[in-house]
Order: structure tokens, then C-alpha cells, then sequence
């Protein structure tokens, strides 16, 4: 006879008995502990964090280089309900971030708790936040996290799908229509939705604008700001009754103004810090207003640069930055092909304008070929990124590209010597470095948690981690495989063929774990799926072909499995794959 318990707490639970003599308990989770897991896997980041990095990225957040914008004709008439949507465009470097973050610092000084301020930083250069998906899980996530009534909406169906509902195929169709629903919502307060930089949406740009120019049109009581370049297809679908435009170009004199305030914010601090004579620091503020063309990067990379020389050089220095961003990289080049550690500055380079994310100092070690006493010194490392210092920069231990228009630079201009084989085969250097650092790092119960069943929630990384070095490769080796150019010889060659089934055959089990670990399942299947895809009608060896076949077929049908405890799936992998 069975009998049934209930338990109360933050579990609830039903436990049930007799069953050919065995107990069977199940416990179901409370409402609650959904709702973070639903959260938890909608987030792709945090706009508030992102926020704070970038200001703390560019020195703070100065409000004279913003406030020009709160007295704006345009601006105001948005303000007013003349517009529904504001497009805020300009050419690199001019300050649409920074505007935007004083935007947004003023509407949540203006509203309080009485608006909603939902906002997206797009960022090219980082792939979990370059694309159309992404800006919808952010600014789904910010709506929610401050209303979690409006959770309900993105519970609807994510009781049904759990995380793949944001990161499957339909993921952005799913989204749209839970986003659709979240905007129609009686219960919605005043609502203000700000996008920076939707050129740097590299993927899904053209569905997001419709989406824009649908909703602002839909949903007038919900309001947008978007910034971008001047490209001539945004301005296409956004191009509106709804929508006001706000050219930075046109307001030169404005901008002019706010960069004059921020060259004398920026130069009176160096001044401070570097000790200037009155003189010293009133001839540099000449040469930089004189030389800024209105672009607050090219101030800031000067001072940058400024503040890594010696207050008695600064002068005999200064004629040396030329007007202009291009020319001003050209010069950083130049600079740092003349250092003495120009392999190494060009390696890393090189590398950092091919990865799909910013690195951390331990993943950068492990993908640049480097001397021996340069990669187990990170004081050492540290210094020759600062030689290329208007490039790169360092936040909390990773490095990221200045700015959108610094990778650029390094990717068009062949000439630079940074890329001496291509793009491809740094590509393909990057994928075997990523398979070296797995095949180094990866190894089963890698954290020691010991318990098959130990659920993913309650790992706690070990310190120093042990997967630190190889979680960039664990995501996105495949990808680099993909772009090494393989496909213009319609096959892989002897040593990527040897090295993928080598891989599979040795490190996959311990993959499966590392992925479950990081969370990156999902990164994985779509891994393994684009993996099947390459290698089907290219010629390649059936067993090899039927190796990825069945992993890929693995990962997918144990996908709750492994993503809930790392090691659920050990034993079972290593017998169903012939796994050592």
C-alpha cells in the first residue's frame, strides 16, 4: 500500500511508497526556486554591471560631457510625447555611451521607483552580447527583476522549455512574442527602453529594428532611445513618424562644447598627478582642443598615453599624437612594432581581435604563444598590454578592446603586420591552442565533488580554479575550426582530424562535465552541431563522421542530466561512447 507525505518549507514534497519494496521520493521545488532558475537562465548579463564598467572603463561618468543633451529641441519634444523613439547617432568615438549612461542616470533621477529604465549595452567585440537575442534576454531580464509579476510571462513558456527557450533556434521568436506580451501589460508602469550601440548587434540587426519600430509604434506609452553610427540601413527601419533623430554631427557646437569641459576635466587631473607646471598643463590643453575634432576617444587615449610618460617629456611628446583616431592608431602601431617586445604586443594583438569574448589573463596564456618568462609572470604580462595601451586595457583581470573601433582598425589594416598569415590561420592557430589547453586542463571530476548526484547549484569553484585556463577553448574551439579556412580545402586536414578525434575520444566525457560546470551546455550542443554539419559531404573518414555523430546525439538527450549534476552522466557516457 503507498502512502503519501507532504512536507512544507522551501521544498515542498511528496514522497511516495511500496513500490516492489523500494521508496520513491520526489520533491518539487517551490515557486520560488523556479523563478530564480528561470531568471538565473535568462540572464546573459547584467546591464546594471555593464553599465558601471564601462563609466569605470572611461574614468567616471562626467556630467558636463552629457548634459548639453537634457536641453536638446529633440530631446525635449521625445520628452514630451512628440516622438516615441529617439535614435541618437554619431561617428565613432564621439560619446554616445557616456551619453547614454548620463541619459539614464537622469531619467532614474527624474522617475525614481514611478518608471521603468530598461536598458542594453550592445558590444561587438563580445559574443554573448552582440546580438539580437541577447538585447531582448537583457532588457526582458532588467523588466522583471525590478516587476517579478511580469515573470510570469517568460514562465508561460519556460516551464515547458526550460533554458533552451533562450538559446534554440526559435529563441528570438519565442522572446519577441514574451517581450511583445510584457509591453502590453495593464500592470506595466511607465516604461523607458535604451539600446546603445545597435550597429554592434552583429547578429539579428535587421529583426531587432523592426521589433523597435513595431513596439514604439504599438505601445506609444513605452518609450525608446537608440544610438548608433550613422549607417544608412538603420536610418531605413527607423525611419519614421515615430521616430526623432538626434545627429551629433549636426550638433557640433554642443559637442564641442562637452569635449572642450572633459579635455580640461582630463588634463587638470593629469596635472595633478604628474605634477605639470601651470605652463605644461595649459599648452597641452591648447593641443588637445585644438586637435580633439570633437572625439572624446581620441582625448582619452592621449591622456592615456600621457599619463605613462614622464611629466618632463610630455611636451616634447605631444606634437607626436596626430588629429584624428585613425591616424592616432596608426601612430600606437608604429609604437608598438618599435618596442622591444613587439612579437609578443603583435601575438596578443592578434589573438584579441579574433576571440569571440574578452579574455582573462589565465585564457590569454593559454591561446598566445609567449616566452616561457613572460606567461607565468602576470606582472610581466601586464606590462606589455600596456604597450598597447590604445588597444587594449585591463578590468578586473580582463582585457578588452578600448573600443569598437580599435578592433576595426586592427582588422583593416592588413598592413599592420599583426595578422602575417591572415585571419584564418590565426584562427587556426587559436584552435589548436584551445584543444592543447583542454587536453591539458580537462579530467574527470575536475572540482573533486566526489557525488554523481551533486546538483550544478551548490559547486563551488575551487581556488585557483582549476578550469581557469580553458574556459574560453571549452566554448568556442569549434568556432575557430570553423573559420581556419578548412572549408576552401572541402576537408580537414591530417593533424585537425587527428586532433578533433583524439579530443572526442579521450576529453568529451570530461568537455560534458567542464561545460556543466561553466554553464555553457547549450554552447556545447550548438558546438557539436555545428561540428556534424562541417564535417557531413566533405569527405571525411565514416568512423570519424560517426564519432561526432553519436557525441552530438549524446549531448542533446542527456542535456537535463548533465546540465543539473556534472558528473550525472560519467559512467553512462563512458560506456554508450567507448570513452577512455
Amino acid at each position: 500500500m503507498a502512502c503519501t507525505v507532504s512536507y512544507d518549507g522551501s521544498n515542498t514534497g511528496i514522497q511516495v511508497g511500496q513500490n516492489n519494496g523500494h521508496i520513491i521520493t520526489q520533491f518539487l521545488q517551490s515557486e520560488t526556486s523556479l523563478n530564480q532558475a528561470c531568471l538565473r537562465d535568462l540572464r546573459t548579463t547584467n546591464p546594471h554591471h555593464d553599465k558601471d564598467r564601462i563609466e569605470n572603463t572611461n574614468g567616471g561618468l562626467l556630467k558636463d560631457s552629457y548634459c548639453w543633451i537634457l536641453d536638446n529641441e529633440e530631446f525635449q519634444q521625445w520628452q514630451n510625447n512628440q516622438s516615441n523613439c529617439l535614435w541618437i547617432r554619431g561617428d565613432p568615438g564621439k560619446g554616445k555611451t557616456m551619453l547614454l549612461c548620463g541619459i539614464i542616470d537622469e531619467l532614474t533621477r527624474l522617475f525614481g521607483d514611478t518608471a521603468n529604465i530598461s536598458f542594453f549595452f550592445c558590444q561587438a567585440t563580445d559574443a554573448r552580447i552582440n546580438n539580437a537575442t541577447a538585447v531582448l534576454r537583457g532588457l526582458i531580464y532588467s523588466l522583471v527583476k525590478k516587476h517579478p509579476s511580469l515573470l510570469s510571462h517568460v514562465k508561460s513558456q519556460y516551464d515547458h522549455a526550460g533554458k533552451a527557450l533562450f538559446e534554440d533556434i526559435n529563441a528570438w521568436n519565442a522572446l519577441s512574442r514574451i517581450f511583445t506580451d510584457i509591453l502590453k501589460d495593464a500592470t506595466l508602469l511607465s516604461t523607458y527602453l535604451i539600446i546603445d550601440a545597435v550597429d554592434e548587434c552583429t547578429t539579428g540587426l535587421s529583426s531587432l529594428l523592426d521589433l523597435i519600430a513595431q513596439a514604439s509604434s504599438t505601445y506609444p506609452q513605452r518609450k525608446w532611445i537608440v544610438s548608433s553610427r550613422n549607417w544608412p540601413d538603420i536610418e531605413e527601419r527607423l525611419d519614421s513618424t515615430n521616430t526623432a533623430p538626434i545627429s551629433l554631427e549636426l550638433n557640433e557646437a554642443s559637442v564641442s562644447e562637452a569635449v572642450s569641459k572633459f579635455i580640461r576635466h582630463k588634463v587638470y587631473y593629469l596635472a595633478k598627478v604628474k605634477k605639470y607646471s601651470d605652463e605644461t598643463r595649459d599648452t597641452i590643453c591648447r593641443h588637445l582642443l585644438s586637435n580633439s575634432q570633437g572625439t572624446f576617444l581620441w582625448v582619452a587615449l592621449v591622456c592615456q598615453d600621457l599619463d605613462r610618460i614622464s611629466r618632463w617629456h610630455a611636451l616634447k611628446k605631444l606634437k607626436a599624437f596626430p588629429p584624428g583616431l585613425n591616424a592616432l592608431y596608426d601612430r600606437m602601431i608604429d609604437q608598438v612594432h618599435n618596442s622591444e617586445d613587439a612579437e609578443s604586443c603583435k601575438r596578443i594583438l592578434a589573438v584579441m581581435s579574433i576571440v569571440y569574448r574578452p579574455i582573462a589573463f589565465d585564457e590569454l596564456v593559454s591561446l598566445v604563444e609567449l616566452p616561457d618568462d613572460l606567461s607565468s609572470d602576470s606582472e610581466a604580462l601586464s606590462e606589455i598590454i600596456a604597450i598597447c595601451g590604445s588597444f587594449l586595457t585591463v578590468r578586473e583581470d580582463t582585457i578588452v578592446f578600448v573600443h569598437q573601433s580599435a578592433k576595426e582598425f586592427l582588422l583593416r589594416e592588413s598592413q599592420n603586420g599583426v595578422f602575417p598569415g591572415g585571419t584564418e590561420a590565426e584562427h587556426q592557430t587559436i584552435f589548436s591552442h584551445c584543444l592543447k589547453a583542454m587536453f591539458k586542463t580537462l579530467q574527470r571530476d575536475i572540482f573533486q565533488i566526489k557525488l554523481p548526484g551533486f546538483p550544478i547549484e551548490k559547486v563551488i569553484p575551487p581556488s585557483p580554479n582549476p578550469l581557469a585556463a580553458a574556459k574560453y577553448a571549452c566554448v568556442y574551439w569549434v568556432d575557430h575550426l570553423h573559420h581556419s579556412g578548412w572549408h576552401e580545402k572541402k576537408h580537414l586536414d591530417i593533424d585537425q582530424r587527428g586532433r578533433v578525434g583524439e579530443f572526442l575520444q579521450k576529453k568529451y566525457l570530461h568537455w560534458l562535465e567542464a561545460l556543466s560546470i561553466l554553464g555553457s551546455l547549450s554552447q556545447g550542443i550548438a558546438a557539436m552541431l555545428k561540428l556534424e554539419g562541417l564535417l557531413q559531404g566533405n569527405g571525411e573518414p565514416p568512423a570519424l563522421l560517426r564519432q561526432v555523430h553519436d557525441a552530438s546525439r549524446f549531448i542533446r538527450y542527456h542535456r537535463p542530466a548533465i546540465e543539473s549534476s556534472p558528473l550525472q552522466m560519467l559512467s553512462r557516457g563512458e560506456i554508450g561512447l567507448g570513452i577512455e
